[in-house]
């Protein structure tokens, strides 16, 4: 019970350094939440138009089937941030420091998480204050729409784990380029601009199964938004495989976080 304690009071220093830092170059926060607003605006403005949903008339018809997909693409691309600042430390040597400290050799992982989870409610935040604006809204109560934002959070927790895991491993210095390649295929290889039943069948497969689709597939149910459907076992179970997407993902990057860190010199 001590050496929990213990982990957990470390683990929230960890924390409280990672927000002071946000809070010393709030810059780098704004930056990061003006990407997803300008994609709420270009899509639903721009090119919503030219766009067909079944079940949605009208540009703000277009605008709620928009929303929930914007805001699980936002949760995965918080990976790239995750992934910089880990790599950031690493490289100039911040890590190491911390590892030859009496830590918990948890408390840096896991205090990362924590305040880039954090950071993750302050995007949600403003991303659904810029859907209300434009247009957007759940209808199908505020229980269900909490249900919703906890679905895409949980995503964000596993894309994280992913983004310190990856931060840990990867050296160069193209790695971030490396990493985007690997971000953006995920993020629009789903249902959230396009439905996979409009893509060639094996790509349309992998689509369905991209745990990103599974969230904007829950969330647009929960959030009572019109949305693509489908008649493959994993579209028809979205809330389900919502859950157990990140989970798993969790449950493999988590460990290996722990164990990449604890052996970072080798």
């Amino acid at each position: 019970m001590n050496r929990l304690r213990w982990a957990l009071a470390d683990g929230a220093t960890l924390t409280r350094r990672d927000l002071d830092h946000w809070a010393r170059q709030p810059a780098q926060l704004v930056i990061g939440l003006l990407f997803p607003v300008m994609l709420v605006l270009m899509f639903g403005y721009l090119l919503g138009g030219g766009m067909t949903v079944p079940g949605a008339v009208g540009g703000d018809a277009y605008r709620e089937f928009l929303i929930p997909g914007t805001l699980a693409l936002t949760m995965v691309f918080g990976l790239e941030g995750t992934f910089q600042a880990i790599k950031s430390d690493v490289a100039r040597g911040v890590t190491d420091r911390f590892r030859s400290t009496p830590m918990a050799s948890s408390a840096v992982v896991v205090g990362r998480s924590v305040a880039d989870l954090l950071s993750a409610v302050v995007s949600l935040a403003v991303l659904v204050l810029s859907g209300l604006a434009v247009g957007w809204r759940w209808h199908d109560g505020l229980a269900a729409a909490l249900a919703a934002f906890g679905l895409l959070l949980l995503l964000r927790f596993a894309m994280l784990w992913i983004g310190i895991y990856l931060g840990l491993v990867v050296r160069g210095e193209g790695a971030l380029v490396a990493v985007q390649i690997l971000v953006w295929p995920l993020g629009f290889l789903s249902n959230t601009f396009a439905a996979p039943s409009s893509m060639p069948g094996w790509l349309g497969a992998i689509a369905e199964w991209n745990p990103l689709s599974s969230t904007v597939g829950a969330a647009r149910e929960l959030f009572g938004n019109p949305g693509w459907g489908g008649e493959s076992w994993v579209a028809q179970h979205a809330i389900l495989m919502a859950v157990l997407w990140p989970a798993l993902l969790i449950a493999i990057f988590f460990p290996l976080s722990v164990h990449r860190y604890r052996h970072l010199d080798r």
